[in-house]
Protein backbone atom coordinates (compact mmCIF):
# COMPACT_ATOMS: atom_id res chain seq x y z
CA UNK A 1 0.00 0.00 0.00
CA UNK A 2 2.98 2.37 0.64
CA UNK A 3 4.33 1.68 -2.82
CA UNK A 4 0.94 2.42 -4.34
CA UNK A 5 0.94 5.67 -2.19
CA UNK A 6 4.78 6.51 -3.13
CA UNK A 7 3.97 6.05 -7.00
CA UNK A 8 0.47 8.52 -6.95
CA UNK A 9 2.55 10.80 -5.33
CA UNK A 10 5.73 11.17 -8.00
CA UNK A 11 3.05 11.20 -10.52
CA UNK A 12 1.30 13.79 -9.40
CA UNK A 13 4.78 15.33 -8.78
CA UNK A 14 5.35 15.18 -12.69
CA UNK A 15 2.21 16.01 -13.57
CA UNK A 16 2.42 19.31 -11.13
CA UNK A 17 6.22 20.31 -12.59
CA UNK A 18 4.68 19.48 -16.41
CA UNK A 19 1.97 22.35 -15.06
CA UNK A 20 4.37 24.70 -13.73
CA UNK A 21 7.01 24.00 -16.73
CA UNK A 22 3.69 24.91 -18.89
CA UNK A 23 2.73 28.08 -17.11
CA UNK A 24 6.13 29.60 -16.90
CA UNK A 25 6.39 29.30 -20.54
CA UNK A 26 3.25 30.85 -20.61
CA UNK A 27 4.43 33.64 -18.55
CA UNK A 28 7.57 34.42 -20.29
CA UNK A 29 5.92 34.36 -23.56
CA UNK A 30 3.62 37.14 -21.99
CA UNK A 31 6.33 39.00 -20.85
CA UNK A 32 8.10 38.54 -23.76
CA UNK A 33 4.98 39.94 -26.18
CA UNK A 34 4.06 42.42 -23.58
CA UNK A 35 7.93 44.20 -24.40
CA UNK A 36 7.01 43.84 -27.88
CA UNK A 37 4.30 45.95 -27.91
CA UNK A 38 6.22 48.37 -25.36
CA UNK A 39 8.46 48.92 -28.14
CA UNK A 40 5.96 48.84 -30.99
CA UNK A 41 4.72 51.79 -28.72
CA UNK A 42 7.90 53.30 -28.65
CA UNK A 43 8.89 53.18 -32.64
CA UNK A 44 5.07 54.75 -33.06
CA UNK A 45 5.57 57.36 -31.04
CA UNK A 46 9.10 58.18 -32.41
CA UNK A 47 7.37 58.05 -35.93
CA UNK A 48 5.22 60.44 -35.02
CA UNK A 49 7.06 63.12 -33.53
CA UNK A 50 9.30 63.09 -36.45
CA UNK A 51 6.91 63.41 -39.24
CA UNK A 52 4.87 65.94 -37.30
CA UNK A 53 8.34 68.06 -36.86
CA UNK A 54 8.74 67.40 -40.28
CA UNK A 55 5.88 68.40 -42.12
CA UNK A 56 4.85 71.39 -39.69
CA UNK A 57 8.36 72.74 -41.30
CA UNK A 58 7.50 72.49 -44.78
CA UNK A 59 4.14 73.95 -43.75
CA UNK A 60 5.64 77.03 -41.74
CA UNK A 61 7.70 76.99 -44.19
CA UNK A 62 5.30 77.63 -47.48
CA UNK A 63 3.08 79.80 -45.10
CA UNK A 64 5.27 82.14 -44.30
CA UNK A 65 6.55 82.55 -48.11
CA UNK A 66 2.71 82.93 -49.27
CA UNK A 67 2.71 85.45 -46.54
CA UNK A 68 5.77 87.45 -47.72
CA UNK A 69 4.80 87.27 -51.15
CA UNK A 70 1.40 88.62 -50.56
CA UNK A 71 2.64 91.62 -49.27
CA UNK A 72 5.50 92.22 -51.07
CA UNK A 73 4.27 90.98 -54.32
CA UNK A 74 6.89 88.68 -55.45
CA UNK A 75 4.91 86.41 -57.18
CA UNK A 76 5.57 82.33 -56.24
CA UNK A 77 9.33 82.83 -55.63
CA UNK A 78 9.28 84.19 -52.33
CA UNK A 79 7.22 81.02 -51.54
CA UNK A 80 9.31 78.64 -53.10
CA UNK A 81 12.40 79.61 -51.73
CA UNK A 82 11.38 79.65 -47.75
CA UNK A 83 9.38 76.44 -49.15
CA UNK A 84 13.01 74.83 -49.73
CA UNK A 85 13.72 76.66 -46.43
CA UNK A 86 11.14 74.96 -44.77
CA UNK A 87 12.16 71.36 -46.20
CA UNK A 88 16.12 71.81 -45.03
CA UNK A 89 14.59 72.95 -41.43
CA UNK A 90 12.28 69.85 -41.90
CA UNK A 91 15.51 67.35 -42.31
CA UNK A 92 17.51 68.96 -39.75
CA UNK A 93 15.03 68.63 -37.40
CA UNK A 94 14.76 64.88 -38.44
CA UNK A 95 18.58 64.69 -38.54
CA UNK A 96 18.22 66.24 -35.10
CA UNK A 97 15.91 63.80 -33.26
CA UNK A 98 17.69 60.51 -34.56
CA UNK A 99 20.68 62.17 -33.65
CA UNK A 100 22.92 62.07 -37.01
CA UNK A 101 23.37 65.93 -35.52
CA UNK A 102 23.91 67.24 -32.24
CA UNK A 103 21.45 70.32 -31.35
CA UNK A 104 23.87 73.08 -30.54
CA UNK A 105 24.63 73.52 -26.58
CA UNK A 106 22.69 76.63 -24.79
CA UNK A 107 26.18 77.83 -23.89
CA UNK A 108 26.97 77.98 -27.34
CA UNK A 109 24.01 79.81 -28.66
CA UNK A 110 24.54 83.06 -26.80
CA UNK A 111 27.34 85.32 -27.41
CA UNK A 112 30.42 84.29 -24.41
CA UNK A 113 31.26 88.01 -23.16
CA UNK A 114 33.38 86.82 -20.80
CA UNK A 115 35.96 86.34 -23.69
CA UNK A 116 35.05 90.03 -24.90
CA UNK A 117 36.27 91.19 -21.93
CA UNK A 118 33.05 92.56 -20.36
CA UNK A 119 33.91 91.38 -16.48
CA UNK A 120 30.55 89.26 -16.29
Amino acid sequence: MTDHREEDLEERRRRLASELAVRDGKARDEGRAESNAEQTRKGYGMAMKISSEFISAIIVGALLGYLFDHFVGTGPWGMIVMLLIGFCAGVLNVMRVVGYVASPHPADRRMDLDDKGDGR
